[in-house]
């Protein structure tokens, strides 16, 4: 008979994923031991082993199960039939949501997946494709010369290369939001620099006030 698993065993996987995943974007999967890993996740070692195969299968589990996610976003959107521009203009504001509220998931995505060994990394990027497909196949009725050419693709690739490092520069002490900067993006995309219109992007964010002596952190945006 197949071993059945323990009740709570994929919440505890969970968990283990989630505290695998802050340590993995603050410290670096290079430099997090199983023993860091156990630590954050208030587990020992062998118990972290019981879970995951090792470090390498937890990295692609985090991976896998954040694209999975990204990927159904495309297809809940998908779902709402809306036309072309809107249906674009939604996937953004959907991501740029999921970013702002995923950031340590998406940080070891774009910067971690290159030390999965080659069977893990290509299962990886099989469901990339999907979300690439996904975005492909919107953009292409609204550049039907581009596509004929063979670039909606490429466009997509221009698309998330816009918004996939935003973690890098968008601070929080910043004048932009995740939100705000949405519609600027999709202005940007669909329209060129002339389309992009300030009133569509709010800054609502209060400023902070910095106790005395602190040094400045000046946002980017």
């Amino acid at each position: 008979m197949a071993r059945t698993k323990a009740a709570g065993f994929d919440a505890q996987r969970a968990a283990i994923r989630d505290a695998a995943t802050r340590l993995f974007a603050d410290k670096g999967y290079a430099s997090a031991s199983i023993a860091d890993l156990a630590r954050a996740c208030g587990i020992s070692k062998a118990l972290m082993y019981h879970y995951y195969r090792d470090k390498e299968d937890l990295l692609a589990d985090i991976a896998l199960s954040y694209v999975d996610r990204l990927a159904t976003i495309v297809d809940e959107v998908a779902a709402r039939q809306l036309p072309p521009a809107a249906h674009l203009r939604r996937l953004v504001e959907a991501f740029m949501a999921e970013y702002e509220h995923s950031a340590a998931r998406h940080r070891v995505l774009v910067q971690d997946v290159k030390y999965l060994a080659r069977a893990h990394r290509g299962r990886v990027l099989a469901r990339q494709r999907k979300v690439v497909d996904g975005f492909a196949a919107v953009i292409a009725p609204l550049a039907p010369e581009a596509t004929r050419a063979g670039l909606a693709k490429p466009l997509t690739m221009i698309l998330f290369g816009m918004i996939n490092w935003t973690f890098t520069w968008l601070k929080d002490s910043g004048p932009l939001t995740y939100s705000g900067m949405a519609p600027l993006v999709a202005d940007l995309f669909l329209g060129g620099i002339g389309r992009v219109r300030l009133g569509d992007a709010p800054s609502t964010r209060p400023r902070r006030r910095r106790a005395a002596g602190a040094p400045s952190l000046k946002a980017i945006a």
